[in-house]
């Protein structure tokens, strides 16, 4: 197991701990043991092999032994047996918003409730509102969240539905009866989430194709097996379905299972107009025979022939969802979409220093590795308490050392100091302004009293806006997808009061926000509106969830112009120190 890996397991049975009502010395010796593991620099193994482990202020004997063991083996007895004992249930009630481990353990102790159904019926039956710590808000919450979770149970996040699909098309491609092989439906549009996985195949020879899908190691339930068509059901719950076809026809299935079915009553309407039927299978004459426009059909290969022969430039398959991507093809004016290469660095990441599980210099090495010129720290600010948040004392100091190591010289990367500083309910920000000064650039965020109405939550955020200080919105609407609705708040006027005040919003690229919505972005950026694409990086490998966020900019019609972190680092230093940069 990786160091990360480790961590995660020692944070678990903590958690694992406190549900058994276990001391607070153990517990708390699991979880200082989970963060000075986020903290260690040093190669794990190499401190290990050096018996150097238990010399670590935070890892006692015990502990490093566990450790070790996880490090050689990827496994603990102790922590398989904690999982063990406690309902399973119980760890699955932890996916519903407000239900911590305190809480979890008085609900089954005091009303034997130990799933989710059992605390529904607990809730609709008022038995939670009279219970201390509680009451009825919570008791409303808590049904509001199992609602929220039935509602978006079928659906998956893009970010893990790309993770299964990837790992299929490869092996896909590989089989020798497979010419041609794609993902399609939301899932290649780049939707946010996605309700299954669709596969789409060129093959003169099925069978062997339909053999390999539904006998994949991670199928558990075949639902179809078919010449042509396979369902399953996948570990996690997707369903994927696969469908073969012939060569000549598979630019028009790509076409007609990639959707969205808005765009496709568009196009199959455009088709007809010019005396076509269009349909999956391919495009055939409508009418007496006479004259058709277009050409030949029997030349189309690809869907880019399939978009000329209907008098269209290529519409990216982000673009697909009838948003007037059809007649600005026509009027050739697609945008050239920003791209994940047209990236130059980010700027809304996270350390150790506040929640983060990977230390500035970790972080700031992992950010070299993707060639970027430049990198930004932002961790929280003191009123995200619940993260570990940096008071000023703790922010100078972080300050001091990113200043320090940008004069090393051991990096080729410039690291930018900033901070994510907490949107207070009154719209002022956690810092004073003396203190914002002597950042490098400033991402305001709202992280608490969501259940402020919409008129005053969106006088809040303007109020930030209006600060000489800021220069960044960040997760505009707090969403978190599938999980949470974002708080109430007037887009628009967010939008105009970032224009008037020549700042940035960010699309928050992790795969759980996405926000701001890739549907507000093409009228804001017409109107003159900068994007910024930032990871909300929380540890090293969080850094690509850039990808998510570059492709909910491609939804949103986004060049790389409209995108700041695409700029130099000389236009970034520009930008840094000018009042009314946008």
């Amino acid at each position: 197991m990786t160091k990360t890996e480790i961590a995660d397991v020692l944070r678990e049975m903590a958690l694992l701990l406190e549900l058994q009502g276990e001391n607070a010395f153990k517990i708390r010796a699991y979880q200082n043991a989970a963060r000075t593991l986020d903290a260690l620099e040093e190669d794990l193994a190499t401190v290990i092999a050096e018996g150097r482990l238990v010399k670590i202020s935070g890892i006692g004997k015990a502990i490093a032994e566990k450790i070790a063991t996880l490090h050689e083996t990827g496994r603990l007895q102790l922590h398989e047996e904690l999982r063990a004992s406690v309902p399973e249930g119980l760890l699955e009630m932890m996916e519903i918003p407000g239900l911590g481990p305190k809480k979890l353990k008085v609900l089954y102790e005091e009303l034997g409730v130990d799933s989710i159904p059992a605390l529904e019926k607990a809730c609709r039956e008022d038995r939670i509102a009279g219970l201390s710590g509680f009451g009825a808000r919570t008791q409303e919450k808590l049904l509001a969240g199992i609602r929220n979770r039935e509602a978006y149970s079928r659906r998956h996040l893009w970010w893990r539905a790309r993770e299964v699909a990837d790992r299929i098309l490869t092996g896909l491609r590989e089989l020798p009866a497979v010419s041609e092989a794609e993902a399609a439906g939301s899932l290649r549009r780049g939707m946010e989430t996605v309700g299954d996985l669709d596969f789409l195949v060129a093959s003169a020879n099925p069978d062997p194709v339909m053999d390999w899908f539904v006998r994949m190691v991670e199928v558990r339930e075949v639902t179809a097996h078919g010449a042509t068509k396979s369902s399953v059901r996948l570990d996690g719950g997707l369903q994927a379905d696969l469908r073969v076809v012939s060569a000549d026809q598979y630019c028009f299935a790509l076409h007609h299972f990639t959707g969205s079915k808005d765009h496709n009553v568009k196009m199959r309407s455009r088709a007809l107009a010019r005396g076509w039927s269009l349909s999956e299978w391919g495009l055939t004459a409508k009418g007496d025979g006479g004259e058709h426009g277009g050409g030949d059909p029997g030349a189309i290969r690809s869907e880019r022939d399939l978009f000329a022969f209907l008098g269209l430039h290529n519409i990216p398959p982000e673009l697909r969802e009838d948003m007037g991507e059809i007649e600005a093809a026509e009027a050739g004016e697609l945008p050239r979409l920003v791209g994940n290469a047209d990236l130059r660095g980010v700027f809304h990441n996270h350390t150790t220093a506040s929640d983060g599980r990977n230390t500035l210099e970790e972080m700031v090495a992992a950010a070299e590795a993707f060639g970027w010129e430049y990198f930004g720290i932002a961790d929280h600010s003191k009123a995200s308490f619940q993260a570990n948040g940096l008071d000023e004392e703790r922010l100078m100091e972080q300050v001091e050392q990113i200043h320090a190591l940008n004069e090393s010289g051991r990096h080729r990367i410039h690291v930018f100091a900033g901070s994510e500083v907490d949107i207070l309910p009154d719209g002022s920000l956690d810092f004073a302004d003396d203190i914002l000064a002597e950042l490098d650039y400033v991402v305001v965020s709202v992280h608490s009293s969501f259940q402020l109405d919409e008129e005053r939550m969106t006088r809040r955020l303007v109020r930030a806006l209006e600060n000489p200080h800021v220069h960044m919105l960040g997760h505009l609407t707090g969403r978190l997808l599938l999980e949470r609705e974002g708080y109430r708040v007037n887009v628009s006027k967010v939008i105009d009061a970032a224009i008037a005040n020549g700042k940035v919003i960010e699309i928050n690229a992790h795969p759980r926000r996405l926000d701001m919505d890739w549907r507000h972005w093409k009228r804001a950026a017409e109107q003159g509106l900068r994007c910024v694409i930032n990871p909300d990086a929380h540890r090293m490998d969080g850094l690509e969830y850039t990808r998510a966020g570059v492709l909910a900019a491609r939804k949103g019609w986004l060049t790389a112009e409209q995108v700041l972190n695409t700029r130099s680092i000389d236009e970034i230093r520009e930008y840094l120190g000018m009042k009314n940069p946008c």
